[in-house]
């Protein structure tokens, strides 16, 4: 999967950041580092899915991404928090 553009909507960014003290560049850092893509379910548009993107932060921190994926190959945040346990062994045998 490429991702060619990322579309931020400021209350999302604002949710991670309160609730789940992820900040924008470390989302940025996990879709820049090569992540552990994952469908989640499928989109209310024809071609517009939810993935997830599993990866680590330049500081070891390991996240989740959870992302609609446009048909112009951008991906519109809509979440993002620490992997579960079950996540961090999955992305790491990877």
């Amino acid at each position: 999967m490429k991702i060619v553009g990322i579309i931020w909507l400021e209350d999302i960014v604002s949710k991670i950041n309160i609730k789940h003290s992820v900040s924008k560049n470390e989302v940025l850092e996990v879709l820049s580092s090569r992540p552990y893509f994952l469908f989640v379910e499928k989109g209310f548009r024809k071609g517009e899915n939810v993935y997830s993107a599993i990866g680590i932060t330049q500081t070891g921190r390991y996240l989740v991404v959870f992302f609609v994926y446009k048909r112009n190959r951008d991906a519109l945040i809509i979440s993002s928090r620490s992997m579960t346990n079950k996540e961090r062994k999955k992305y790491e045998k990877r």
